[in-house]
């Protein structure tokens, strides 16, 4: 079992500086842990316990942490150029010709810091090439903290269909602009449109909602919202910042054959380190106003960052040289398949849902089809398993459907650990009398 005594102490230290003492809001869970080191598949805290981690700061880690070659190119860059503020680099031209390369639906591409600076742009873009304000988006989803996109994500269940903002200080006129429809019902999107003919700008969508675990698309459901975004001139956006990089050097669409007009990329793309991209068809592109006469602004003064170009350049080489995807796929699939044995062998109501190197346990009866069907997962039991792997040295963040991850430094034997402690977790559980509520019908208004 863990020790916190140090952590204890330095998260009191960092409330007196910063609200809450962390530096985005999902890093405050319990247990409250202080970190100070990472390698490969794991991580330590100030108190010295190791960890198993899956959780790979919500995804960016495919290759592990720490990696020797990526970090090494970072070293090697930052030694002969940093950050200039005017003009081209010779990295920026090398990352752009990879992503182009990789990426069905990439034609030209720009690059910022953070997936939420993407998402951005993409609605912005595809305001202005379709003169239209209006966009879709689907309950569950999210594509970062701007006011357009920052609603109906995990929404209680009274609040599902209805305005769920989720800041204070949201402009109402943006959030409004936004309607929310459900993923894997192309009926409930072509009434949306039917319903404001001219008005949508873009569709956004994750194509594996994964900011709820891993939602998989229903056969047909992606190339319906192809269909009807080019039925009626709206820009289909696929919000890969996380299935990017870490499903295929193509992204997911890749996979499902099916190419929007925008994607986003990020998280995976540099193994850890920021940055992160916007790209799609030329036409559309082009609006930005880094191309002269484009109409469309577009800046940042840490794009395309020594730092980021960098460490994707050498991320994304491994990933073409290696087996990095297949190895990833197929310690993925033990893991959801020794999962759903450990919980059958214990009687316990469970869903192991992934793709890929993604997993998550949903404790609950049925599918995993939408968010509507999440709200049978038992949240509790559910965070209070993962505490317990926790406490085993098997860091799953302890919140509510989030996913895991594997990456290129796990092996067969932390597989094997895994299962173990996830077995003593369920079991210590289950000798404690806790078990996961019987799924009920949710009220859904």
């Amino acid at each position: 079992m863990i020790r916190n005594e140090k952590s204890a102490a330095l998260f009191a230290e960092a409330e007196a500086y910063a609200p809450g003492g962390v530096h985005t809001s999902i890093r405050s869970v319990e247990p409250r842990l202080v970190f100070d080191r990472a390698e490969g598949a794991r991580i330590w805290d100030v108190d010295g316990n190791e960890y198993l981690d899956y959780h790979a700061a919500f995804g960016p880690f495919i290759l592990g942490h720490v990696h020797p070659i990526v970090v090494q190119r970072v070293e090697d860059a930052l030694w002969e150029t940093d950050l200039y503020g005017v003009g081209a680099t010779t990295q920026e031209i090398e990352l752009a010709k990879k992503v182009v390369e990789h990426v069905p639906s990439i034609e030209q591409v720009l690059f910022t810091n953070a997936g939420s600076e993407a998402t951005f742009h993409a609605l912005r873009v595809a305001r202005a090439h379709t003169g239209r304000e209006k966009i879709i988006k689907f309950q569950g989803c999210y594509h970062g903290w701007h006011d357009a996109v920052l609603r109906n994500v995990i929404s209680a269940p009274d609040m599902v269909g209805q305005r769920d903002l989720l800041s204070a200080g949201m402009m109402a006129e943006t959030a409004d602009a936004t309607l929310v429809c459900t993923f894997n019902d192309a009926d409930d999107v072509a009434d949306t449109i039917a319903a404001h003919p001219g008005e949508i700008a873009a569709i956004i969508v994750e194509p594996i909602p994964h900011n709820i675990g891993c939602v998989r698309p229903q056969p047909g459901f992606l190339e319906a919202l192809r269909d009807l975004s080019h039925a009626h001139g709206i820009v289909l956006i696929f919000d890969e910042v996380i299935t990017g990089f870490r499903h295929g050097l193509g992204g997911y669409q890749q996979i499902a054959g099916v190419t929007p007009d925008i994607t986003t990329l990020g998280k995976a793309i540099a193994n850890g380190f920021p940055i992160a991209a916007i790209g799609g068809k030329r036409e559309i592109m082009q609006r930005f106003n880094t191309n002269p006469g484009g109409d469309t602004f577009f800046a940042g003064t840490y794009n395309g960052h020594a730092v980021g170009t960098a460490a994707a350049l050498a991320t994304i080489e491994i990933m073409e040289n290696q087996d990095v995807h297949a190895e990833i796929f197929r310690l993925g699939e033990r893991m959801r398949a020794g999962l759903s044995d450990v919980m059958a062998a214990a009687d316990i109501p469970a869903n192991v849902e992934g793709f890929g190197s993604v997993f998550v346990t949903y404790f609950m009866d049925g599918p995993a089809r939408n968010f509507t069907d999440l709200l049978h997962n038992d949240a509790d039991f559910f965070i209070r398993y993962r505490q317990e792997c926790v406490k085993r040295g098997v860091f799953k963040l302890p919140m509510n459907i989030k996913r895991n991850h594997i990456s290129f430094a796990h092996t067969d034997a932390d597989v094997d650990r895994t299962l173990q402690v996830a077995e003593d977790a369920i079991q210590t559980l289950v000798r404690q009398g806790v078990r996961p509520a019987p799924s009920q019908a949710v009220a859904v208004t």
